[in-house]
């Protein structure tokens, strides 16, 4: 059992980019899900596909790699863990590497990016970081 689901998924995506996958297999969950549906829109992954696996569901996330095979995810970072959640306002939402990386929260009207909660000016949890 995973204690961490989004913590999981975030390492998945790290080693498949990394080890240069087409393609990463992670159990499926409305929040997995959300989460990709925000990489997706911002351009870190190609497409993200149903499917079943031993009888289980899961996710298929097709990872993208730009110019010469070099991933569109350099980095992601877990900052709310199940130890220590970290809850911000609209104004305090930093940017991620100047504008560069994206954050994405969990907030009152759902999952939504830092560009998406400071235009909504509503605040809540953050997820995590990718750049």
């Amino acid at each position: 059992m995973v204690t961490d689901p989004i913590g999981d998924l975030l390492v998945r995506l790290k080693n498949g980019a990394q080890r240069r996958f087409e393609t990463v297999m992670v159990p499926t969950s409305k929040l997995k899900r959300a989460i990709l549906e925000i990489l997706r829109k911002e351009g870190y992954v190609e497409a993200i596909e149903d499917g079943v696996r031993d009888g289980h569901p899961i996710l298929t996330v097709r990872l993208r790699y730009v110019g010469d095979g070099q991933p569109m995810i350099t980095g992601l970072e877990r900052v709310s863990k199940p130890g220590r959640r970290v809850y911000v306002g609209s104004q305090d939402i930093k940017k991620v590497r100047n504008g560069i990386g994206v954050s994405i929260l969990s907030t009152s009207k759902g999952i939504m990016t830092d560009h998406e909660s400071r235009k909504s000016r509503v605040g809540g949890e953050i997820l995590c970081s990718v750049w």
